[in-house]
């Protein structure tokens, strides 16, 4: 995998500070906001400085050390508190005003630097044995350091502490001088350098003041201080024995320094690690992606509830039904149709017949069916699959971007009734035709029924003329049966008239039997097309007030995971 820069680090920072906006920890992303501009103004400024601070309590010589490096005698070292107020500068090279301005440190020293440092008159420095003379650090090895001594971190004045706070964030590399007797003190390691976790390669931790201890006591110490460091997080911190009154171990630091600053990394190296460990929370904070499946399982249940809920059962039943009346009414035996005209239309009596409610083409919200309200026991139960489906849907996710979740859930939840009545009263229940063996089977019941009307006509007929004596009809018969028919050695003769009624009765009765049948293997077919489009309407206003809304949060926190491990990577 391809190491990302700064600038690509930086950005995906500021992408899950984004998404995260109004979901995480206040002070968190305010505190990656700062990361973000920092690191953005940082870049803006010479890249060709590297600002080092030194940091420290009062009493620990930290203003001797800033001296002893710089070879010259620049701060006053004192023990009376507070010490050190501003901020002091030591500069090598040009071109670093701007940096300085935006490190907001006034007092400032223009170091010598090559052939000019060469010439240049020895300087005591105040409580340093002997001489140290700028040419002792070779020609052009600290171009480009910035060296600033910080007020004391631990000054009874509150604005001195947070001058010392503001550039311990903003500088590149990082020196904490501690002494003999504070080097362990508990406000250090947990306030100063735990924080620091993860930034050991631009933290440098001098012991000073070895000059009072013992060897072996020195050597105790200094192992004691790389354990606690380690403990801290710092692992990799470079952990340097000094005496600022001695000369001892100064030479080091000054050449760890020129070192940093003639690689020029520091800068980038500040600001990645600062970036990573603060993305590193927000993916911390960010919690886990839920699973798919559990998702799965609670959509399904979602939906059925809401079915429920809207009634999908009950039009299912009354589409079922109304599509059995229709078929009867179409194919039915034509003179007991009537019967079926009595009664009620299912689903004119929920308020779903196409032509039960005129509305507007233009205003689809006005659709309003005729159900009845759910049960209590039905709205409980789809309150419930909504909670279950948010929970799942939100399993891992930090608390407030599930109470964000929720809370838009809820506002999608009190419109859940209308909309699912209208969704219900703007689905299409019934086919856009009659099918075509309805019409077969009422042409055929028609012939039939003309057919008994026919012979019944002509029964009549040959009833009245044989009444006024007239002349008779001819009268075809049927002979049913041969020689043995009821022991008479001769079939039955039936007129074809009778024939008729009874072929025309019985048929008639016999399709409308068959058609019966028919029917409701239709009617179920219709009822599950219907069933299948009131499912999808649902579906649709589950996805418009329930799931979407959680799918954007769970979006937005899922691009907010990808960005901050992208940062922290």
């Amino acid at each position: 995998m391809s190491r990302i820069d700064l600038a690509g680090r930086t950005a995906a920072l500021e992408a899950a500070v984004r998404e995260s906006a109004g979901r995480l920890d206040g002070p968190l992303l305010d505190e990656a906001r700062r990361v973000v501009t920092r690191a953005h103004e940082r870049g803006g400024l010479s890249a060709e400085h590297t600002v080092v601070a030194l940091a420290g309590a009062t009493g620990s010589g930290k203003s001797s050390v800033f001296n002893a490096v710089a070879g010259s005698d620049l701060a006053t070292p004192g023990v009376r508190r507070p010490t050190t107020s501003h901020a002091m500068a030591a500069v090598w090279g040009t071109g670093a005003g701007p940096l300085l301005d935006w490190l907001d440190v006034r007092v400032r020293h223009e170091m010598p630097v090559g052939p000019e440092a060469a010439t240049a008159p020895a300087t005591p420095a105040r409580g340093v044995t002997g001489l140290f003379r700028r040419h002792q650090t070779p020609a052009g090895a600290t171009t480009g350091l910035v060296l600033l001594d910080l007020p004391d971190h631990d000054s009874v004045v509150v604005e001195h502490r947070v001058r010392a706070e503001r550039l311990v964030e903003r500088a590149d590399l990082l020196v904490w001088v501690v002494d003999p007797q504070k080097y362990a003190d508990a406000a250090l390691h947990e306030r100063y350098l735990r924080p620091l976790a993860g930034r050991g390669d631009v933290v440098v931790v001098v012991l000073n003041q070895v000059d009072r201890l013992a060897p072996s006591d020195a050597e105790a110490m200094r192992a004691d201080l790389e354990r606690l460091v380690a403990a801290d997080g710092l692992a990799g911190a470079r952990v340097v024995t000094a005496s600022a009154r001695t000369g001892e171990g100064i030479d080091r630091l000054r050449d760890l320094l020129a070192e940093a600053a003639q690689r020029r990394e520091a800068a980038t190296a500040r600001l990645a690690l600062d970036e990573r460990a603060v993305a590193a929370r927000l993916l911390t904070a960010c919690g886990q992606s839920p699973s798919e499946r559990a998702g799965d399982k609670a959509r399904v249940a979602l939906h059925a509830a809401l079915e429920d809920a809207a009634g999908v059962p009950v039009v299912t039943e009354a589409v079922r039904r109304a599509a059995v009346k229709d078929a009867r009414q179409a194919t039915g035996w034509p003179l007991t149709r009537w019967l079926g005209r009595l009664r009620p239309d299912p689903l004119r009596r929920i308020g779903l017949r196409p032509d039960a409610h005129r509305v507007p083409a233009d205003r689809p919200d006005l659709a309003v069916t005729s159900l009845p309200a759910a049960r209590a026991g039905v709205r409980a139960q789809s309150a419930t699959a909504v909670r279950a489906y948010v929970d799942q849907m939100t399993a891992g996710a930090p608390e407030p971007w599930v109470l964000a979740t929720r809370h838009r859930t809820a506002e999608g939840f009190d419109r859940l009734p209308d909309a699912l009545d209208q969704a219900v009263a703007g689905t299409r229940l019934e086919a856009g035709r009659r099918p075509l063996w309805w019409r077969l089977a009422n042409v055929l019941q028609w012939l039939v029924l003309l057919t008994a009307v026919a012979g019944l006509l002509w029964l009549g007929l040959a009833f009245l003329l044989a009444y006024f004596q007239l002349p008779a009809l001819p009268t075809p018969v049927l002979t049913v049966g041969g020689a043995d028919w009821g022991g008479t050695g001769r079939g039955v003769d039936l007129p074809w008239a009778t024939v008729l009624v009874v072929l025309g009765v019985v048929v008639g009765i016999l399709l409308a039997l068959v058609f019966r049948v028919c029917a409701g293997i239709g009617a179920r077919r219709r009822a599950s097309a219907a069933r299948k489009r009131l499912r999808e309407s649902v579906a649709r206003v589950a996805d418009d007030l329930v799931r979407r809304p959680i799918q954007e949060e769970m979006i937005a926190l899922a691009r907010a995971r990808t960005a901050a491990a992208i940062a922290a990577s």
